[in-house]
């Protein structure tokens, strides 16, 4: 007994291979060109100066998730002090804007009003 609803499946037809023809001379051959990608847009983490949030702070926040010594951190905490802004990193966009949100973090759970940005390298 078969009790199959359905016919087996047919194999579908194959093609028959067709034979390279020659070459007439009248074609057309491109050269590959090999693309050229753009590096990144990178964007820099940009501290801004503010009343209230310590020097020390600054300077340990910098240190701290920008791997800076602490001489270098501390030049840029006077630069973040005397100019009203100073750079501590440049970085791919979402590295900086990971950057930007572990200070704010640390800011906001020091309670010092400590803001940072990122803004892309021009």
């Amino acid at each position: 007994m078969n009790f199959m609803a359905s016919k087996p499946p047919v194999p579908a037809p194959v093609a028959p291979r067709a034979q390279p023809t020659e070459d007439d001379g009248g074609s057309v051959v491109l050269e590959r060109r090999t693309q050229k990608t753009k590096p990144p847009q990178m964007y820099q983490v940009v501290m801004l100066n503010d009343d209230y949030t310590p020097m020390e702070f600054v300077v340990v926040v910098i240190q701290e998730f920008f791997n800076k010594d602490r001489e270098t951190a501390t030049q840029i905490m006077l630069k973040i002090h005397l100019d009203g802004k100073g750079i501590c990193g440049v970085y791919s966009r979402d590295v900086a804007a990971t950057k930007v949100e572990q200070v704010q973090e640390a800011a906001r759970q020091a309670g010092h009003p400590l803001q940072c940005v990122s803004e892309p390298v021009e």
